[in-house]
């Protein structure tokens, strides 16, 4: 693809984000950046939601992992549906009734200090490696498009991808990212969809003759019901529940998008059509996934040995130049959807829960949140050129697996407080939270990785009875 036609898409696209940057940020305080004054409309909350749900990680390692896995990942999909009800119906009243700008604050009403502290901890740990690996895809597929074609290195494309995040979400905060998502939302999924056509085009068939196909396929597989496989479909369906749960529920990134709703109401409306529209949203991916696979046999074209590489290789070198501007504008607008909220996300925790700015006047809030936001820029930028050296997994695999060994222990914090009225001996905390991550491990490790990413239950179950093994029925701590 032409280089000069690359790097046109990319300054158009970032110059589109920090105009809308610039008229969302004016008048921005602290507050606005943290909460957006509470005045963001539900439907585009919802809808800007999707984008950062789905990121580049379902955009490209979605449709590539159907070659592996089939369709089986919808059953976690449908588990989904699950875990966005109890978010609904148990944890955004109890965000609202305690009016938190950082949703680990319950912890700290529900059981002290160190709760709070461990549980801010480990979401800033979770978000910080989902962030980087998200990212990781759309430096790849930068590096392959634009930057192999003048030598750069890959950090280059790194410290690029990262800088223009920083460009349109330092001032704004989350005010400026419901906006922005709502319109990488809709780029994400016209370049799905518009891929789609091409392929079906190229292929001569019709879109009934395109759900046959679909149909008829091996790939297509979905249920799983041998207990000793590790899809088995009641596995997978619990793990989608509580991957929605952990991923947006007791995820500060998520939460605070619903936050900024004006009411209980509203962010609840936001979950119901968000829930929906995601389910239509993966079918999506899912059935690009295998038109991908159906192209590349017809045509004789080698499967890369990642199947992450799959779609950018079709995209980039094979589908023609349409199908390669749509394909960029697709990735660039899914990976920064999740990517610039997270950044975002991770300098509230940090400023709220560490340095707790809530105690700080407002002349001193701004050079500090800078700094911060810097910071986890740059920690970001180390993390994916570690994750590049060793990954030889799917991107979304390594993401689900490392959700199941930092969530858990979140997991298990929150639901010993919403499930028991049983007090704990707070000082303990972190030692159970970091051992039952570690127990987790090797007990998958000795059931020869049956778990997968059933983990995370195992992993929040075993929180859950160390909390109980601490726990008194009086008010110490």
């Amino acid at each position: 693809m032409n280089p000069g036609l690359v790097i046109g898409l990319i300054a158009g696209y970032f110059a589109l984000l920090v105009v809308v940057a610039r008229l969302t940020s004016k008048g921005a305080t602290t507050s606005t950046f943290f909460t957006a004054n509470k005045q963001s409309p539900w439907y585009l909350v919802a809808f800007g939601m999707i984008g950062a749900s789905l990121s580049g990680v379902t955009f490209i390692s979605v449709p590539g992992e159907v070659g592996n896995s089939f369709f089986s990942y919808f059953q976690m999909v449908l588990g989904y549906l699950l875990g966005y009800f109890v978010i609904a119906k148990v944890l955004l009243p109890l965000y609202y009734r305690l009016n938190l700008v950082s949703i680990y604050g319950y912890l700290h009403e529900r059981f002290g200090f160190w709760s709070y502290k461990t549980g801010s901890a480990f979401f800033l740990l979770s978000r910080t490696i989902q962030a980087a690996f998200r990212l990781f895809l759309v430096a790849i597929v930068l590096q392959t498009a634009l930057f192999d074609s003048f030598g750069v290195p890959f950090w280059v494309s790194v410290a690029v991808t990262i800088l223009l995040i920083w460009i349109y979400t330092f001032q704004g905060g989350i005010k400026t990212i419901v906006w922005t998502d709502t319109l990488q939302t809709s780029f994400l999924l016209i370049a799905a969809t518009v891929t789609i056509y091409i392929i079906t085009k190229e292929l001569g068939w019709s879109f009934s003759e395109t759900v046959s196909q679909i149909q008829s396929s091996e790939l297509s597989k979905t249920f799983y019901l041998d207990w000793g496989n590790p899809k088995f479909f009641p596995k997978q369906f619990i793990t989608g529940a509580l991957i929605a749960i952990v991923m947006t529920g007791l995820d500060q990134d998520m939460m605070q998008k619903n936050l900024t709703c004006k009411s209980l109401k509203d962010a609840q409306k936001n979950i119901f059509w968000f829930s929906i529209i995601l389910v239509i949203a993966n079918i999506l991916f899912l059935s690009l996934g295998a038109l991908l696979y159906f192209y590349a046999e017809q045509n004789g074209i080698q499967v890369p040995a990642r199947t992450d590489g799959l779609y950018p290789l079709l995209a980039l070198n094979h589908l023609g130049t349409f199908a390669g501007v749509v394909f960029l504008l697709g990735i660039i607008a899914a990976a920064y959807s999740s990517a610039d909220s997270a950044l975002t996300a991770l300098t509230t925790a940090f400023c709220v829960d560490f340095l707790e700015f809530d105690r700080r006047e407002e002349k001193n809030k701004k050079g500090i949140r800078l700094r911060v936001h810097i910071a986890f820029s740059l920690l970001l930028f180390t993390i994916i050129l570690i994750f590049n050296a060793i990954n030889d997994d799917s991107v979304i695999n390594s993401i689900f697996k490392a959700a199941g060994y930092t969530y858990g222990p979140l997991l298990g914090l929150f639901s010993f407080g919403l499930l028991t009225k049983r007090n704990i001996r707070d000082r303990y905390v972190l030692l159970i939270c970091i051992m039952a991550p570690l127990a987790s491990y090797f007990i998958d490790q000795a059931a020869g990785g049956w778990f997968g990413f059933f983990v995370l239950a195992l992993n929040g179950a075993l929180t859950f009875l160390g909390l109980l093994a601490i726990s008194t029925s009086d008010q110490q701590k």
